[in-house]
């Protein structure tokens, strides 16, 4: 009873700190959660290339999963769950998220069951605010990974207020540095508060691009996070934003014009990449 399934990271348009309504977009960057269920009644994780990592996350969506989608079977109480991905932790850019997603679909898969993908979602983000993940619960981050595309959310109720599949370019860098989203100052961020009312205004209109500059420089405020890079993109980028609680910051535009700016961000330390967004959203198999 093995199954397999991959979701993809995201980056931000409303950081959903300030007014717990959020907006992200999926990127073109992906986990892999591979699970192999057995009656041992216990369950052990395993993070690819980070065997120090805590890995609270990705057993609890199983024993959720199990819980949910199981329906008694005896041969499955207990599982090994191993994540692969290309999404740096702690970068800003959903890994948690997409581990989620990924980990329970492929529990899913284990199991020979379809299931909702919200309501899958909705369950991974569950499992994020258990074991401590998250401070927001993360709806907006998690439904972006799971259905591709733009999603904006209400995360007080885990709902859907906005969904559009959008294909553009997306610039991302990530310097070296962490940043644990459960670790950021709500506070200071609850008093960029009427701003993001603003963004989240914009992305309900679909005017993404301005409302992911907004964030971005309400949030590099609110954070400690520079603005000469989202300096650097302007005003020849779409939109420009620190995404998540940081460190990674993501533009998106033309492709040429983000390979220009490539060249000024590959001027500081971390990692470039220049891919697109994922319109299809986590995937079984």
């Amino acid at each position: 009873m093995t199954g397999r399934a991959h979701a993809p990271a995201a980056g931000t348009i409303l950081n959903a700190l300030a007014n717990e309504r959020g907006a992200a977009f999926a990127i073109d960057l992906e986990t892999t959660a591979t699970v192999s269920l057995d009656d041992s009644r216990t369950i052990d994780g395993e993070i690819d290339g980070a065997p120090e990592a805590d890995t609270a996350l990705i057993e609890r969506c199983v024993e959720l999963a199990i819980e949910q989608y199981g329906e008694g079977d005896e041969r499955a109480t207990g599982a090994r769950v191993r994540t692969e991905s290309e999404v740096p932790l702690a970068a800003g850019l959903k890994s948690s998220s997409a581990a989620a997603n990924a980990t329970v679909l492929a529990t899913c898969d284990a199991l020979g069951v379809e299931v909702d993908r919200l309501e899958a979602c909705r369950l991974g983000v569950r499992a994020a605010r258990e074991v401590g993940v998250t401070v927001t619960g993360a709806f907006d981050d998690a439904s972006a990974s799971m259905l591709g595309g733009v999603t904006v959310t209400d995360n007080t109720e885990d709902e859907l207020l906005a969904h559009e599949t959008v294909e553009w370019n997306v610039l991302v860098w990530t310097p070296p540095e962490q940043a644990f989203s459960a670790d950021a100052d709500v506070e200071t961020c609850r008093k960029v508060a009427p701003i993001a009312d603003v963004v989240c205004e914009l992305a309900l209109q679909g005017r993404y691009g301005q409302a992911m500059s907004i964030n971005g420089f309400a949030f590099c405020g609110a954070l400690g996070f520079p603005t000469e890079p989202m300096l650097e993109a302007l005003p020849d980028v779409a939109g420009v934003s620190l995404s998540g609680t940081g460190p990674s910051y993501v533009a998106v535009g033309e492709r040429q014009t983000l390979a220009d700016l490539r060249d000024e961000w590959e001027r500081r330390d971390g990692t470039i990449w220049l891919t697109t967004t994922r319109t299809t959203g986590a995937q079984r198999g």
